[in-house]
């Protein structure tokens, strides 16, 4: 089963981090350091780091003149093309001060479907991580169809946390937690704890306030089902928390994963 509780987190043998476009692009491009430092961190503590990252097609926006996201498959498929190496660039770029080696990793969902490639997926990833490579997963997006899409990252990255048996994935957003009302209402309560299967019917949660992101809150709960039913517990909150959330701080929101199940 995943970790009981956030403060093992700090110990953890696996941890699958997601990141968002909007946390580490655009206006927010100087927290890619910040989110680096902290993986960098947890990597020489000897813990297995798997970044799930968005931001091929928003990295490749300003490159092609664009201020807003293409409707067209055909367009956000080249904006991916452009920006795929530029955002893996980055991310290289900031891990040498470590002397990290990043693998890049692209997948579809065709890729996780289907037994073959699925235990091909794991296989690398596990080989990378033996090699103390830091793998960044991202949806292959130009050539991924609007048929056989993820969606958003989330959802990618709670298949990957399953896939490689982590124990625990971190889904990074703008906002800090889990609120009971969206966090811009006066009065909105942070959710410290979810235990497994409990109704959230009655919190309101919002979607994606971002012009470059697809998630928001409701594709991190949906995401965050989805790993939890599998055994993976999950930690909601803001990539400004990054390093105190890998060191076992009381920030965000934790999931308990299911209680049954023996990872």
């Amino acid at each position: 089963m995943g970790l009981q509780d956030r403060s093992e987190l700090a110990t953890a043998k696996r941890v699958v981090v997601k990141v968002g476009s909007s946390s580490i692009t655009g206006a927010n491009e100087g927290k890619l350091e910040l989110l680096v430092d902290a993986l960098a961190k947890s990597h020489a503590a000897g813990v297995e780091v798997i970044l799930v990252s968005s931001g091929a097609i928003a990295t490749g926006m300003p490159l092609l003149g664009m201020d807003s996201k293409p409707e067209d498959l055909a367009t956000s498929q080249a904006l991916a093309s452009v920006g795929q190496s530029r955002l893996i660039s980055r991310y290289q770029q900031s891990l040498e001060r470590f002397g990290i080696v990043a693998g890049q990793v692209l997948l579809t969902a065709g890729d996780l479907e289907a037994i073959e490639t699925r235990e091909n997926a794991k296989r690398a990833m596990d080989r990378l991580v033996s090699l103390r490579v830091l793998p960044i997963v991202n949806e292959n997006d130009t050539v991924a169809t609007q048929e056989i899409r993820f969606g958003d990252n989330d959802k990618l990255a709670a298949m990957v946390a399953i896939l490689v048996k982590a124990d625990a994935l971190i889904l990074l957003s703008d906002v800090d937690a889990l609120y009971d009302v969206p966090p811009s209402n006066p009065g909105a309560k942070r959710i410290d704890y979810v235990g497994f299967d409990e109704d959230l019917s009655g919190v309101e949660i919002g979607g994606s306030s971002s012009a470059v992101g697809t998630g928001g809150a409701v594709t991190k709960v949906s995401a965050a089902r989805v790993a939890t039913d599998s055994g993976v517990s999950v930690l909601l909150t803001s990539t400004d928390l990054v390093a105190q959330a890998l060191e076992g701080a009381e920030v965000g929101t934790w999931f308990e994963s299911d209680p049954s199940i023996n990872n």
